[in-house]
């Protein structure tokens, strides 16, 4: 049997995904996007809200995204006029005094936090379950305004977010001394995990012991944050969103406390960037087994594809017993 018929194509989970930036979306702006392998169409009302709707009008299937404008309260189809609310229902059809029943589109759960506008998805158009976490550091005024950047990745999410339960990798991939040690924590009825792991950094006074904190709210939501020293602190929010299957885009917003600003702020971004283009190489090229050969080290990558199961509609193919 080759490696392709050992591969297995994950299906998309649920949960809640950053589908663009909050600067990126003024108040009337029209977009098309592609998440979760479909057509959408993300717009801002005038009052500030912004709304996600399936892409393709009901009557004669025009994009939305591509010529349709917000109206009011609506977004109007640019080929017919048809004006549907932010909930997808048809609110006017030009020159008619009835609206038939089945005039109306998927209206997508949308929530704005942390500088991001996220979408609400569940195969069973079941609605959320749980609540995006307020980073408090963002926008606060003894941290710095966020830096920004996105990355392209093609390969299904769960690979990316397995990477923060496999410290083995660092040592061969990232260049570590050694395995760092780390421990896991779930909590919230099961839906939040954190990997914490220990660590020494030389300072101008002396060694400082610390904690490098990783938490994750469902597939696509994380932190990291360093833990330690009084009044230093840097915390990196990402959030990565399945464009389809086999492609995520990660979105990463980086703040530090003004404390280190001047002289930390870029190289942490930098050095984060880069760490992650080590493994860039080996998502692309990888396959996902279902059911991988583990060794002992491999504990916290079981426990983390055990933890998976329930975000996903259909059978789990992708965890040990």
């Amino acid at each position: 049997m080759n490696a392709s018929q050992e591969s297995v194509q994950l299906p998309i989970p649920n949960g809640w995904f950053a589908v663009s930036w909050s600067h990126e979306l003024g108040p009337g702006q029209v977009t098309s996007i592609r998440c979760f392998g479909r057509d959408l169409v993300l717009y801002r009302l005038w009052s500030g809200e912004p709304a996600v709707l399936d892409a393709y009008c009901p009557h004669l299937g025009a994009h939305l995204g591509v010529g349709g404008r917000v109206i009011g309260d609506a977004i109007r189809c640019p080929f017919h006029g048809w004006r549907f609310d932010s909930a997808g229902e048809c609110v006017e059809i030009p020159h008619c005094k009835t609206i038939p029943a089945n005039a109306k589109l998927r209206g997508w759960d949308v929530v704005e936090k942390n500088g991001m506008i996220f979408a609400w998805h569940h195969a069973e158009e079941k609605p959320p379950d749980w609540e995006i976490p307020t980073m408090a550091e963002i926008g606060a005024a003894d941290w710095t305004a966020p830096r920004r950047i996105d990355l392209e990745v093609p390969i299904h999410l769960q690979e990316l977010a397995e990477n923060n339960c496999d410290p083995a990798h660092f040592e061969f991939v990232h260049g570590s001394d050694d395995m760092p040690p780390s421990e896991m924590e779930l909590s919230d009825g099961g839906r939040f995990y954190r990997m914490s792991s220990p660590f020494t950094r030389d300072t101008p006074a002396g060694p400082v012991e610390m904690q490098l904190v990783r938490d994750t709210w469902g597939l696509g939501l994380s932190t990291v944050r360093y833990e330690g020293i009084p009044g230093v602190g840097m915390l990196l929010f990402t959030s990565t969103t399945p464009v389809d299957v086999d492609l995520s885009i990660m979105r990463w917003s980086l703040c530090v406390t003004q404390s280190i600003a001047a002289q930390s702020g870029e190289d942490l971004l930098q050095g984060i960037v880069n760490g992650v283009k080590q493994d860039i190489p080996i998502w692309t090229h990888k396959i996902h087994r279902a059911n991988p050969v583990f060794c002992e080290t491999d504990k916290y990558v079981a426990d983390f594809r055990r933890w998976t199961r329930q975000f996903y509609s259909e059978p789990a193919v992708t965890d040990p017993s």
